[in-house]
């Protein structure tokens, strides 16, 4: 039987990128999304990537927050599980709006739960954040660091992970997986489809990305006075073509319990799901300067550097160990900076105002 899988923010940058590598793996998907910060040609540009396959994806513009839309689609259709994107992801701006990212990301999260439970539909991954190790005291990061975040972005991205671990505890058909990612980049090789922020960029590359497009002038480096290689900070950059099949594989994870019972009697033994927690990076670190010198290379434009002081809260080297979702999801990054930023540029150059135009953009 072909399973149903839901996607909450399918219409986003990592969702779609997922969405697609689901399609292809065989899966149905039913994307929902309210489309505040994504748009609903990436979910056009899949269906078409998906070929034969894209018949089997659906679309709703839906927000997690009402109730009664997300209870009707429930009692509409049968999921065997669902992969939880939605949500507001830039720091800045949970700083200066904590409520909206409390209300957004923590009471839309409460609803899907609520109304799964309701619905017997109990496997989920949920797409967590490297961000709840907060400014790690050694590196690589592993699954069981401290957790501490350090702004309301953050931190919704850890409540969610305990409210998880709290329904598993009340409740042990739960089967949850949670995802923290380091930093995800690139684009489909196609470049079809790709990242698309509104408004200034949160992070470096899509940064670079217009910078290279004549978008934006320069790129201002925070910080070339960390004990680094080169000074700049250091990061774990993750394919977002690697980070999509991480999903299958975890969502292949869930689905385990259903194999053989001598098979079964091993995975339990091994691991039994009910509330598991996985790195997805690539477990290397890179620092910016290298990066920037990876998409000149890939682009063959130069992109003008400000250098800036260090902004407060930034961690001077943060990135993952990778070993147990290797062990566990069988699952590894294949990609390396160069093809990320091969692939980053394919999409920026045949893309340079994302899914827009230039008076779209703000």
């Amino acid at each position: 039987m072909t399973k149903n899988i839901l996607i909450t923010g399918g219409a986003g940058y990592i969702g779609s990128h997922t969405v697609l590598q689901l399609l292809l793996g065989g899966f149905k998907a039913v994307v929902i999304d309210n489309l505040d910060n994504s748009s609903e040609i990436a979910i056009k540009r899949v269906t078409e990537l998906a070929g034969d396959f894209g018949k089997n994806l659906v679309f709703h513009q839906l927000d997690l927050r009402n109730r009664e839309a997300l209870e009707q689609l429930f009692a509409t259709s049968n999921f065997d599980a669902v992969i939880h994107f939605a949500g507001l992801k830039a720091v800045g701006e949970s700083v200066e709006k904590p409520l909206l990212y409390y209300n957004n990301n923590i009471i839309g999260t409460i609803n899907l739960l609520e109304v799964m439970a309701v619905h017997g539909c109990k496997k989920l991954v949920f797409s967590s954040s490297a961000t709840v190790y907060g400014w790690p005291k050694e590196v690589p990061c592993t699954e069981d660091f401290p957790l501490c975040a350090t702004n309301p972005y953050g931190r919704t991205k850890l409540f969610i992970e305990e409210i998880c671990r709290d329904i598993y505890l009340s409740d042990s058909e739960w089967k949850v997986i949670l995802l923290r990612y380091f930093n995800p980049v690139g684009a489909h090789p196609s470049g079809y489809i790709g990242e698309d922020p509104r408004g200034i960029p949160n992070n470096l590359m899509p940064f670079v990305q217009q910078v290279a497009v004549g978008r934006r002038p320069s790129l201002t480096v925070y910080g070339n006075d960390y004990s680094t290689k080169d000074g700049t900070g250091v990061r774990d950059y993750i394919h977002v073509v690697d980070l999509s099949d991480g999903h299958i594989a975890a969502l292949r994870k869930l689905f385990e319990s259903n194999i053989g019972v001598a098979q079964q009697l091993i995975f339990l033994f091994e691991s039994n799901i009910g509330c598991e927690v996985y790195n997805l990076g690539t477990g290397k670190g890179t620092s910016v300067l290298e990066m920037v010198s990876a998409f000149e290379k890939a682009s063959g434009k130069k992109i003008p550097l400000v250098m800036a002081g260090r902004r407060p809260g930034d961690a001077e080297v943060v990135y993952g160990s990778t070993v147990k979702a290797e062990r566990e999801l069988n699952w590894k990054a294949k990609y390396g900076i160069d093809e990320m930023c091969r692939d980053q540029w394919n999409w920026a150059s045949k893309n340079p105002y994302g899914y827009g135009s230039p008076d779209s953009t703000e």
